[in-house]
């Protein structure tokens, strides 16, 4: 029976990856690491309240013992300020896989990446370069196993508000989106249980593309 990490609950992929490793029957307990306290209620979970995501110091005893992480927190670029999308994108992750690495060395790590991550850190677009630079730093680590999914536009199954008009105009041009290949785009759902098939199981490929993804579907 394992024990599970997960921080991002609150958002559309992360929710649901808690919502699978809850219903698990190879999972005896989680612990989701949230900005504020969720509806969720089960006698697997506990929920522990984070201020700052960048520091866990105070937290060791959170990253003991856990066989399974997912790091699921994200933002959306042009939704913030360029400082602030690199602090999510690149510190919070990379604080959160450190204290794995000090208190779990031997953890198996699914971050939840994105299509284009570029680990030469050259690309212009700021997304592809601080996602390289995270996959770079967190592969470092030596962790037991580092898994990194990159989807593409990921469609939300669930009811949502949607972030801006950009995406709005995606969810209902999906059908065409999903007919450039299978490269393109996946569903939240398909995404999450590659997720979670994968931090139980293992895989041979350390970076799972969105076509990989789709295969666990």
């Amino acid at each position: 029976m394992k024990k599970v990490l997960i921080t991002g609950a609150s958002g559309m992929v992360g929710s649901l990856v808690l919502q699978h490793c809850l219903s698990s029957t190879e999972i005896a307990e989680v612990t989701s690491l949230v900005r504020r306290k969720t509806n969720h209620k089960s006698s697997k979970l506990k929920e522990i309240v984070i201020n700052n995501f960048a520091d866990y110091s105070a937290h060791a005893d959170l990253f003991q013992h856990v066989d399974i992480a997912f790091f699921c927190i994200g933002v959306y670029s042009g939704q913030v300020s360029d400082e602030l999308f690199k602090s999510v994108t690149i510190d919070f992750p990379v604080a959160f896989a450190e204290a794995l690495k000090q208190n779990s060395p031997g953890v198996t790590l699914c971050f939840l990446s994105g299509a284009g991550a570029d680990r030469t850190e050259k690309s212009r677009m700021p997304f592809a370069r601080y996602k390289g630079i995270t996959e770079n730093k967190i592969n470092a680590l030596d962790l037991g196993r580092f898994y990194t999914f990159r989807p593409g536009y990921i469609y939300p199954v669930q009811a949502r508000k949607e972030p801006s008009v950009l995406y709005s105009l995606m969810r209902t041009l999906y059908p065409l989106i999903k007919a450039l290949g299978k490269n393109s785009s996946i569903t939240s759902t398909d995404l999450v249980v590659a997720m979670v098939q994968v931090g139980l199981n293992g895989t041979n490929n350390e970076i799972l593309e969105n076509k990989t993804i789709l295969t666990y579907s």
